[in-house]
């Protein structure tokens, strides 16, 4: 078992690349199964000294390839002449879950669908010290290529949960004591600097385009709303992840 509570047994191939995200894969706490260390022979990779441990680990497969080839698996990609193709079961089940720290703080994202967004959001809620993101199964962004890249390793160090139904869960961590913060505009909404978010907290997030569905809202114990000042009403999802985040990471350190 993995240092998550991965359980739903949907372990599916993923390819990262680049220096930074194979070196942040090889070192990972998380027991991914590498299957290939992909490798131009031409890369300036080569002329450092950052692999060399790696490419000498005989657990490894290394495939290494002329730079025509190599463009060809990847094309278009910054690869920095390297790329892992690895395996994993990324979605944990959180009613596997029944210790909570006191601050723990948990991010849901209702529909979400563009793996851009996710990306960053992973990375913004990485960087924040967030316990955990929740996604529903449905009609929702999964973990892709595109996913991992953005996230420039910060799905190796925050669990990713899974669930059939997001009403259920928000019950489930009410049950365990914590407050569900909606961040959408609305008239019962506060603003967002005025909320109180220590203590156990799951922020909620909805899709680029419709906002957090009614019946999940319904089930928000509070509203924040970012106020606009300019002639657009909204902020993309990443950017009102990235506020409400640091604001409570503002709020605890004081």
């Amino acid at each position: 078992m993995n240092k998550f509570l991965a359980k739903n047994n949907l372990k599916e191939s993923y390819i990262v690349y680049g220096v930074n995200n194979c070196i942040a894969v090889l070192n990972s706490d998380i027991k991914l199964e590498i299957k290939y260390i992909y490798l131009d022979k031409s890369s300036k990779i080569f002329k450092s000294n950052k692999f060399d441990s790696y490419l000498s680990d005989k657990k490894y497969s290394i495939k290494y390839l002329d730079t025509k080839n190599f463009k060809k698996l990847f094309l278009n990609k910054h690869s920095q002449g390297i790329a892992i193709e690895f395996s994993y079961d990324f979605y944990n089940d959180i009613f596997l879950k029944n210790e909570f720290s006191k601050n723990e703080c948990l991010l849901m994202l209702d529909q979400v669908s563009d793996p851009q967004n996710f990306g960053q959001i992973i990375r913004t809620a990485e960087c924040a010290g967030i316990n955990g993101i929740v996604i529903p199964k449905n009609n929702s962004v999964k973990v892709t290529n595109t996913v991992l890249q953005v996230s420039q390793g910060g799905f190796l160090n925050i669990p990713i949960y899974m669930q059939t139904n997001l009403k259920s869960t928000i019950e489930f961590l009410k049950s365990k004591g914590f407050w569900v913060v909606g961040v959408e505009n609305g008239v019962d909404a506060k603003q967002w600097y005025e909320l109180d978010y220590s203590g156990k907290i799951v922020f909620v997030l909805g899709s680029e385009g419709q906002g957090i569905r009614q019946l999940i809202k319904k089930n928000c114990d509070f509203l924040a709303t970012i106020k606009m000042n300019g002639h657009i009403d909204s902020l993309n999802v990443t950017a009102a992840t990235s506020i409400i985040l640091f604001e409570r990471q503002r709020q605890l350190s004081n």
